[in-house]
């Protein structure tokens, strides 16, 4: 290995981002950019400091011909002998094909979801003013149909998706490594996607702040209840495009930090991942449970749906607390 490869891999086993390993140095992250993408090198004072930091020898640092870390007092690291696996350049390209290929199929799936308790809202809505000619009962069955069917069709463009990546779901569990050139490759990548990633996200919070909107109209007129009815499920169809930039964007944007093993994907949130996403897949169960339990037998559809929002704010607050737990631990 070169140096350019020992400066990225040492940053990864010891679970730092590029600004992570910066900030200790007092340089900038487009410093160690270049480092680890071979464009320059640290001068002597900085490898020496890299040494130090990572505690290795600066003859492993700078001898291409040494391959295997050793520790100031001369022993060699059992962190940094662990074998890696290493993701090529091929890989890391197809991974981000596949990624910005499926990420608006999740998306369309994620926005069927929140949508899907629209129409049912509308026709219950709807027959209850007597605006349509159907009995409230029919009016929910047609709804609940409706619904079942856009969850159906969202869970098969989840589970179509998912088979298509999924012999790269390593990247996001283990610690990787990546070949020479890739981090350079990738952080270029993700900075040209900054832009669209920064417009698509502040159009969806415009969207979300917007879908009140109408529900502050019915207010502000005292509507009728059949009025406020269909506001709710035009909120919900608004809020429905709002997560689907959000989705659509985050997915390709944190296949970014999957191979850079940032953000949300450093070597200390991986090891994290497995209890985490267990707590979480029993959260939303039970979110799931109570949407359920409330709905079938109140047939209280129209009012049943704020159990989402409320999952949804409460979300990062247990994966927080979880992730506390675990590190205690």
């Amino acid at each position: 290995m070169i140096l350019a490869e020992k400066i990225s891999e040492e940053r990864k086993k010891n679970g730092w981002n590029q600004e992570e390993l910066a900030e200790k140095l007092s340089v900038s992250r487009q410093s160690v950019s270049k480092w680890e993408s071979g464009q320059s090198v640290p001068d002597l004072n900085r490898i020496l400091e890299l040494a130090r930091i990572f505690g290795v020898t600066t003859d492993y640092l700078l001898k291409d011909e040494i391959e295997e870390a050793e520790n100031v007092d001369g022993f060699k690291s059992t962190e940094s002998s662990k074998k890696l696996r290493k993701v090529t350049m091929e890989e890391a390209d197809e991974f981000l094909r596949i990624k910005t290929k499926t990420s608006p199929i999740i998306a369309f799936g994620v926005s069927l979801c929140v949508a899907s308790a629209a129409p049912l809202i509308a026709l219950i809505g709807l027959s209850e003013s007597r605006r349509i000619g159907i009995t409230e009962d029919f009016a929910s069955g047609i709804g609940v149909a409706i619904l079942l069917v856009m969850v159906a069709v969202a869970v098969f463009l989840f589970i179509l998706s998912g088979r298509e990546s999924s012999k790269y779901e390593f990247l996001g569990k283990e610690e990787i490594e990546t070949e020479y050139g890739v981090d350079g490759i990738v952080r270029e990548k993700k900075n040209d996607f900054s832009g669209k990633f920064t417009i698509s996200v502040g159009i969806g919070v415009v969207l979300c702040i917007l879908s009140c909107v109408p529900l502050m109209l019915c207010a502000g007129i005292n509507a009728k209840d059949d009025i406020v009815v269909i506001s709710v499920s035009i909120l919900l169809l608004i809020v429905a495009v709002a997560v689907n930039l959000f989705v659509r964007v985050g997915i390709i944007n944190s296949s970014f930090d999957v191979l850079l093993q940032e953000g949300d994907y450093t070597v200390k949130k991986k090891k994290e991942a497995p209890v985490v996403g267990a707590v979480m897949l029993v959260y939303w169960l039970i979110f799931v449970a109570i949407y359920l339990g409330w709905s079938f037998p109140t047939g209280k559809w129209d009012i049943s749906w704020v159990v989402w929002p409320i999952a949804g704010v409460l979300s990062p607050i247990v994966a927080l607390i979880t992730r506390m737990f675990v590190n205690k631990k």
